[in-house]
């Protein structure tokens, strides 16, 4: 029986994404729930697993094209046998325009030979924007070490090696760019370091710049500032850390008290908890609070759900779990749908201060900064603090100035003596 090989249903926030590079070629042997392809979309990467076990009968869409929901990608044989699998007829790469119009190639997989093997270095397969880039400067996969989903090499992986092999020689020459080295022009005097290189943005690369743009141009954004003392907020660190990774099996950090707080103000002020949808304001009686984590693909930001119900330790938890699989690409698109609230740390970065952007639909967004040991006056006393800046960024469409400053003042005053929100005041 012939089985064929679809894209999984989309979200209707997600329209298309980008075919990666298959995990088999035809007439190879497969198992269900084997992976076969990887899709990257503008949130998420996506694994395409085999839906029976037999043989990879056809391969009809190729590495870099565009694809949509349902559609026929290849196709598995389940009463073939693996050996009988050299005979078996290869279907071509790609089918006429008029049967799959949205599955039209990228630029790279169009100028791409058919016959081009796939790129595979020591810890796994590469991308289509890692395979271009490392085909213009002429890179051998086998030099890199993937940083990707199973080990793939990634298109900052790439990067990575293209700097430090540019910082390891005596100068860079013009000859040594992608455009000079095509077109084997000698070395132009008095040009030297001045190298231009053309990568394709990703998926969420582009996604992230519309949105923000987007937030930009509808919402009326302004943003507040004030500053805390992080000293009680420490002690309480610093007296309980090892209690409680001992209880509970992860560190306390700072963001579940951040998130605490969080959640506490949201309570009080609930229009910075709501969004605006047409002329309504949609008031939300759940916290469903995004952490902003960067990745290798760019910023995501993952959502914990209903966090007035979760622990200190259960935030904990579940953020080093977001964490690590935004890291390795395994963040799945529910999780970074919706959210009413989000919490960014430039601080983590050494940024002192900054105006973070909202994150649309949501009409608020609190940015931590980096911990600086600042004089400070405590009751009539100088005294050397850990002090840290806090902006609320917010829309004022919907959040007055007076909501948005007590907001921040309420976040300050409960981080200042932790105690309050254990006792709920």
């Amino acid at each position: 029986m012939i089985v064929e090989i679809k894209v999984p249903v989309l979200p209707e926030s997600v329209s298309e994404g980008t075919l990666g590079a298959w995990h088999k070629k035809v007439g190879d042997p497969v198992q269900q729930d084997e992976l076969l392809v990887e899709l990257e979309t503008d949130k998420v990467v996506l694994e395409i697993v085999a839906t029976e076990s037999g043989v990879l009968r056809s391969i009809d869409v190729e590495e870099g094209a565009t694809v949509v929901s349902n559609q026929v990608i290849g196709s598995i044989d389940t009463e073939a046998a693996a050996a009988e699998a050299p005979s078996a007829p290869v279907v071509p790469a790609h089918r006429p325009e008029a049967e799959t119009p949205t599955a039209a190639p990228a630029p790279e997989a169009a100028d791409r030979p058919a016959a081009e093997a796939p790129a595979e270095g020591r810890e796994g397969k590469a991308g289509p924007a890692a395979r271009k880039l490392m085909k213009q400067h002429g890179i051998d996969p086998s030099q890199i070490r993937g940083s990707g989903s199973k080990g793939s090499i990634t298109r900052q992986d790439v990067e990575q090696h293209i700097r430090i092999t540019a910082d390891s020689r005596p100068s860079a020459t013009a000859a040594s760019t992608p455009v000079a080295a095509a077109a084997s022009q000698p070395e132009v005097e008095g040009e030297e370091g001045r190298n231009d290189r053309r990568v394709p943005m990703s998926r969420l690369r582009q996604r992230i710049a519309e949105r923000l743009k987007e937030a930009q141009n509808t919402a009326a954004m302004l943003t507040t500032f004030n500053e805390v003392d992080l000293k009680p907020m420490m002690d309480i660190r610093a007296r309980y850390k090892e209690q409680f990774e001992k209880t509970h099996g992860v560190k306390l950090g700072m963001m579940s008290f951040f998130t605490k707080a969080s959640v506490e103000a949201l309570k009080r002020f609930p229009a910075v908890n709501a969004s605006i949808d047409g002329s309504d304001i949609v008031y939300h009686d759940y916290f469903d609070i995004g952490i902003a984590v960067s990745s290798d693909r760019g910023l995501v930001v993952p959502i914990l759900r209903d966090v007035d119900r979760m622990s200190y330790a259960d935030i904990e938890q579940a953020i080093r779990d977001l964490a690590g699989r935004a890291r390795d690409g395994k963040l799945t698109l529910d999780e970074l749908t919706g959210g009413t609230f989000s919490i960014t740390n430039g601080g983590v970065f050494g940024s002192m201060l900054s105006t973070p952007i909202l994150n649309p639909p949501q009409s608020a967004i609190l940015g931590m900064h980096t911990i600086q040991q600042r004089p400070v006056a405590v009751e009539g006393e100088v005294m050397i603090r850990p002090m840290m800046y806090l902006a609320l960024t917010y829309d004022h469409r919907i959040i007055d100035g007076r909501e948005a400053v007590q907001f921040l003042v309420t976040i300050k005053q409960l981080l200042e003596d932790p105690a309050r929100l254990l006792l709920d005041l």
